[in-house]
This record gives structure tokens, sequence and C-alpha cells, in this order.
């Protein structure tokens, strides 16, 4: 099991974008992935889930997968989730 902490920074624009950037995202992978922010922990595939999620700039949240690929999947979603300013 992979897990990663990450405050989030997500575009502004569009409140459904970006949930739906990281479902796509999730699905790419094999492994089972979370997001987890306070008591909830949300399957990363779920769009319905991630919307309940209610992602806001700057809260601290966990990225949890495990799988073959879990790395890779948890470095993808806190990337994007959390860009390194260029």
């Amino acid at each position: 099991m992979t897990r990663e902490k990450c405050t989030v920074h997500l575009p502004s624009y569009a409140e459904a974008r970006p949930v739906a950037e990281i479902v796509q995202t999730a699905s790419q992978y094999e492994s089972r992935i979370f997001l987890i922010s306070g008591d909830k922990k949300i399957n990363a595939k779920s769009i319905m889930g991630m919307m309940s999620l209610t992602l806001s700039n700057e809260v601290e949240i966990e990225v949890e997968a495990e799988g073959p690929d879990e790395d890779d999947a948890v470095n993808a979603i806190v990337g994007y989730m959390s860009p390194v300013a260029s």
C-alpha cells in the first residue's frame, strides 16, 4: 500500500471538471485508489463518491492506493491535485 499526503490546489474554474479529471486519471490504473479527508474515505474511481468529497483548495488530503501500479497511481493523483509551481 502506498500513501501520500498533499495539499489540494485545483483550478478554480468549473467545479465538476477537476473531479472528473481525477476520476479519469484514477481509472487508468489497476490499483484501488482512495482519497481520504477527515473521516471520509472515497473511491477515486467513483464520480458520485468524488463529488460527495467536495474538495477545496488548501485542504490537506491523503491519497492511498493498493495494487500493482500503486506508486504510479498515487504520483499521478497527487501531481494533478498539488502541481509543482514552475
